[in-house]
């Protein structure tokens, strides 16, 4: 008897039952979003909370990251259970949410959360008139660079904080990570000297290189490094396992450790710079 039929029955038979759980699960999700809604009625709270759709975005695109998921399968089911929630409230008829704005929650990647609503057009029209970033790279490179590294490693060290007193950067002893900013002409390199992460002057083992834009909204975790990554909007060159061993910590940073101003300095300056990209590229 040739065994890869019974098998191939035995995994199916597996298969099946996780789609049931699956819809199990799903089930229940329901009831409690239901039941959610009638607490939030009687709390006079309104009914979407685009705060809550965030995190709940981050906390799963975390999560697939660490059980090896693709971040597109994992966006895409999440924002199915979000879209549903909206339709058990009634937000899909008072909200005239349609496919399309779906669709961008799906898409958008970690904290970005649902999509928002775009700049009013007057502030549209004056984000047209903010030099785009290649336009202040003259003036930046008339800086000292001894001011520039005192900034970027006051910066890292605020952000990176918890996760060097746990020593879980000690990877970077001794080794050299350059990051690139081309328009704005800047480039540094970090390395990590005791307990802190310093500006080197020596060559970088591994440089990740992207425009000022896009290196915020990777900060700030508006969008993920696989989606830049991806889109080649991002790059990394040199050492690739170095470079890879610091994106995929970063990726694993719970975002509550990163001091709240940091966070709101750089969601707003993310969200701005992205907005001003947005109204320069319509204007050109």
């Amino acid at each position: 008897m040739n065994p890869e039929p019974s098998a191939l029955a035995l995994l199916r038979r597996g298969i099946d039952g996780l789609d049931d759980a699956m819809l199990l699960l799903l089930a229940g999700r329901r009831r409690l979003v239901g039941a959610a809604a009638t607490l939030k009625q009687r709390a006079g709270l309104p009914p979407r909370d685009p705060e809550r759709e965030l995190r709940v975005l981050a906390r799963g695109l975390g999560l697939a990251r660490r059980l090896g998921l693709p971040p597109e399968l994992a966006r895409g089911q999440l924002s199915l259970v979000i879209a549903d929630a909206w339709r058990q409230q009634g937000l899909d008829d008072a909200q005239d949410e349609d496919d399309d704005a779906i669709e961008g929650v799906a898409m958008r990647p970690a904290l970005a959360g649902p999509p928002a609503e775009g700049p009013a057009e007057p502030r549209r029209r004056l984000l047209r008139w903010l030099p785009p970033p290649k336009r202040w790279a003259p003036l930046l490179s008339r800086l000292p660079q001894a001011w520039q590294q005192r900034a970027l490693e006051a910066a890292v060290g605020r952000l990176l904080a918890a996760p060097l007193a746990k020593g879980e950067l000690d990877f970077m002893r001794g080794r050299r990570l350059g990051i690139a900013v081309p328009d704005l002409g800047l480039s540094w390199v970090l390395e990590l000297q005791g307990d802190r992460l310093r500006a080197s002057d020596e060559p970088a083992e591994a440089t990740v290189r992207g425009s000022a834009t896009d290196l915020l909204l990777l900060a700030s975790r508006l969008e993920d490094a696989d989606t830049l990554f991806f889109q080649r909007r991002l790059e990394l060159t040199g050492d690739t396992e170095l470079g890879l061993t610091a994106r995929n910590l970063l990726d694993r940073l719970p975002w509550e450790s990163v001091p709240l101003g940091a966070r709101i300095a750089l969601n707003r300056g993310a969200r701005l710079a992205r907005d001003a990209r947005d109204a320069y590229r319509e204007q050109a």
